[in-house]
């Protein structure tokens, strides 16, 4: 899988959540940090556009590459999937991440964690930071906390090295125990 952050030498953040164009407004201007709000296009479109962005420390998105799987797996579990709709979400993710349409972050900032669905709060609270924890970090739904979050992210390990074992395992990640050693789906 390629990464843009190594492309760009930048460390690449998707803020997500409802409130994520607003944040990112109040982010722009910062010193070292590049935002790039997705508005109408593809998070493959986004993709691109960080591949011809200017250079800073921070390059802040809200475009997450996951976001299909993720509106899925959450369907899947909340039982409003159509059959097969998580399979050929997960396909279609590992299809446009191999060929570099889509990357994954460095980090995740997720806004206001405890405001989400349940299911939704497993997605990223359970599955991804269960997949990489230090990746994952929660935060206020403000400009300013995003900017402290930013400067605060600490290192961790990165993504599994096998994202597509992890990323078809989970139709078998059950949301209470996503995350955890017994949940199953998710490699150490």
């Amino acid at each position: 899988m390629r990464r843009v952050s190594s492309r760009l030498s930048s460390t690449l953040v998707v803020v997500a959540g409802e409130r994520a164009p607003r944040v990112l407004a109040g982010l722009e201007g910062l010193h070292n940090v590049r935002t790039v709000v997705r508005g109408d296009r593809s998070p493959a479109e986004v993709t691109e556009a960080l591949t011809r962005s200017a250079a800073a420390t921070y390059v802040v998105h809200d475009a997450d590459p996951l976001a299909a799987v993720g509106d899925a797996w959450t369907g899947f579990f909340d039982g409003v999937e159509p059959v097969g709709g998580l399979e050929a979400a997960i396909e279609t993710t590992l299809a446009d991440l191999e060929a570099g349409r889509l990357v994954l972050p460095d980090y995740y900032i997720v806004l206001d964690p405890d405001e989400l669905p349940p299911t939704r709060r497993h997605w990223w609270l359970g599955v991804l930071a269960g997949a990489a924890p230090a990746r994952v970090v929660p935060a206020p739904a403000s400009a300013q906390a995003v900017a402290e979050t930013l400067g605060n992210l600490a290192s961790g390990r990165w993504w599994p090295s096998d994202v597509k074992g992890w990323l078809r395992e989970l139709p078998r990640t059950v949301p209470d125990r996503a995350g955890t050693t017994a949940g199953g789906g998710v490699p150490a």
